[in-house]
């Protein structure tokens, strides 16, 4: 029976009986999809809450308003409703929770345990090979810049292993300076065991103790008129040093994430540094939403409870400095412990170094989010100019743009791209593959594209489009009105964007019904259809490709009534190929292991049939 079976959710009967216990509630509509789901330390205070007579903000009152259920589970302590919390989130995806959207793991700089030369690797996901691991780093950019710093400074290899066995000479990251040669013995297994204990010191953070060290090969080289080895330690402290300028943090210690948040109106930023053994390994941003109208505390508190528990497993670091405070600092403190197996701590009141780094995380933050609503007003003035270049009396706030692609009729498929005021919608983005048309014809493709795109829309299952956007001429224009005039979609404007004259970017026609419009390029408006019509283009040509590619690896076997991909692989080996197994009589193809006479007797006909 469902909650809308049941009637109005009664508030007041549920509050009398609901416990005083830590735990987790999850509120559910009328078809029980779960729109908001929280942690409590007192289940009962915390759901009354939402229910009293005034002082709730608006937001928390159009949640309320589609309660149909609120489900419990009491647990033990707060830790583990945090960590129950998480994983329902995860899980359900509430749209009034902030939902965190990363949940990749994050890359490492891998060293692996060979015997003599150790390479240095890129490495994301699970810690199973034996080895140091270094990070996590906050991108793939961030991983492989240091990895050409390391290079450049120690001349570690970084080729596999099947690489680095077959070598006869030297390969160009030896010409070019980046490795030392092991492969061909260029360098003993001691002295390069030297430079990976640099190497390791430098990615611990230690950078001052390797520039020491070259500072004293370089003066013993001196002294030994070894004036080569000198000049090459000479020029590595040369490059150490432009490394540590760029660093913008130079402590010698401190094993630390920074997250600072700013909001400007509804749109929140959340930056975040990531701090190593004093070395900034790099940042990160995001962009959370807000549905409820939390505070900044509440806000950040929810962020990072995902952040650390509801996605791919993170490396805790000692410590979690934090721009804003929160008033669950010790629940989430308690919670990384558990999770680390050692104290962290979670602060927001911070001196000397770490209130250097919190303030240039929210530095970064402000200026992220400065340069985020810019790009938001700018996609929002393309319409704006848009709405003014076609005379409509609305701004539109959903474009749909449709592209036939196919190579001389074979494979067709239509592209269908959205555009809402915030930029390329691609959940929304569909592929149709098109059947049962003559070969080549377009306005065929572009009518079935259309009706069963918009047979589904009528269906429920998306809103109609602002503007419908065709990338052709006067007849892909009249075509589409036709089929929406079949299924009775009205009050969609269609505009029909015509190649101009040798195809030239920035000749194009438009066509707004049957009215040539003139846009003239360079403007707002012509750079929004541009990009939609490239967008809908390139997505159509991928489809494209990936079907006909799909096609021509078709085999004469997939005919076949009970011949797989196991069976087909078989038929394929045994004879070496399609052209001897079309040789083959059934008698011989019934001696391939797991295919029977009567099978033999199918593919034999199939093979040879006229």
């Amino acid at each position: 029976m469902s909650a809308a079976d049941i009637g109005p959710f009664d508030a007041e009967t549920f509050l009398k009986n609901l416990s005083r216990k830590p735990g987790v509630y999850r509120m559910l509509d009328v078809e029980g999809n779960a729109l908001y789901v929280d942690k409590a330390r007192n289940l009962k205070n915390r759901v009354t809450s939402y229910f009293r007579a005034s002082g709730l903000a608006s937001k928390t009152m159009a949640l309320v308003g589609k309660i149909a259920d609120i489900q419990i589970t009491v647990t033990n302590s707060e830790t583990e409703a945090l960590l129950l919390e998480q994983s329902l989130i995860k899980q359900e995806r509430p749209p009034y929770n902030v939902v965190f959207r990363d949940d990749k793991s994050y890359p490492y700089i891998y060293l692996t345990e060979h015997k003599d030369f150790p390479r240095l690797a890129f490495h994301r996901g699970t810690k199973r090979k034996t080895g140091r691991y270094f990070g996590p780093f906050p991108s793939a950019h961030a991983v492989r810049e240091s990895i050409n710093i390391l290079q450049k400074l120690f001349q570690i290899r970084q080729c596999d292993d099947t690489f680095f066995k077959n070598r006869s000479r030297p390969c160009l990251q030896y010409q070019i300076q980046r490795c030392s040669g092991p492969c061909v013995d260029l360098i003993d297994a001691d002295t390069y065991h030297q430079d990976v204990e640099l190497a390791v010191m430098f990615l611990e953070g230690r950078s001052s103790r390797v520039l020491e060290i070259f500072k004293d090969n370089m003066q013993l080289a001196s002294t030994n008129l070894d004036f080569e080895r000198a000049a090459k330690y000479r020029d590595q402290i040369a490059q150490l040093r432009r490394v540590q300028e760029q660093q913008y943090v130079h402590a010698a210690e401190g094993d630390v994430d920074v997250f600072a948040l700013v909001e400007e109106g509804s749109v929140a930023c959340v930056q975040a540094l990531f701090i190593r053994a004093g070395r900034m390994l790099g940042q990160r941003t995001w962009f959370p939403r807000n549905e409820l109208g939390l505070t900044e505390g509440e806000l950040l508190s929810a962020f990072l409870s995902q952040y650390y528990f509801a996605g791919t497993e993170r490396e805790v670091p000692k410590s979690v400095i934090i721009s804003t405070a929160m008033d669950d600092e010790g629940l989430l403190a308690a919670a990384l412990a558990e999770r680390a197996g050692r104290k962290v701590a979670v602060a927001s009141a911070v001196r000397g170094q770490r209130a250097r780094w919190q303030q240039l995380a929210a530095d970064n933050a402000a200026y992220s989010l400065t340069a985020y609503l810019a790009d938001k007003r700018n996609v929002y003035a393309r319409f704006v100019g848009l709405q003014e270049a076609l005379g409509l009396e609305d701004v539109p706030d959903r474009l749909e743009c449709f592209d036939i692609s196919h190579t001389m009729g074979e494979a067709t498929v239509a592209s269908c791209v959205v555009f809402d005021i915030n930029g390329p919608l691609k959940s929304d983005y569909r592929r149709f593959n098109i059947e049962n048309i003559t070969p080549g014809d377009d306005y065929g493709a572009m009518e079935q594209a259309l009706r069963r795109r918009y047979t589904r829309l009528k269906q429920g299952e998306g809103p109609l489009p602002s503007l419908l956007i065709i990338d052709g001429g006067v007849g892909q224009l009249g075509k589409a009105k036709s089929v929406l005039a079949e299924l009775q979609v009205e009050d969609v404007p269609i505009l029909g964007i015509a190649k101009g004259p040798g195809r030239k970017p920035g000749l194009e026609r438009f066509f707004l019904e049957t009215t040539e419009i003139n846009i003239t390029p360079q403007t707002d408006a012509f750079h929004l259809l541009q990009h939609i019509r490239d967008e809908a283009h390139r997505f159509a040509i991928t489809g494209h490709r990936q079907r006909r590619q799909k096609q021509r690896r078709r085999s004469e076997l997939d005919d076949v009534p009970g011949v797989g991909p196991k069976r087909r692989r078989e038929l394929l080996t045994h004879f070496g190929g399609m052209p001897a197994l079309k040789g083959a009589s059934v008698e011989e193809i019934a001696k391939v292991p797991g295919i029977s006479r009567k099978l033999a007797a199918e593919v034999f006909g199939v093979l040879h049939a006229e």
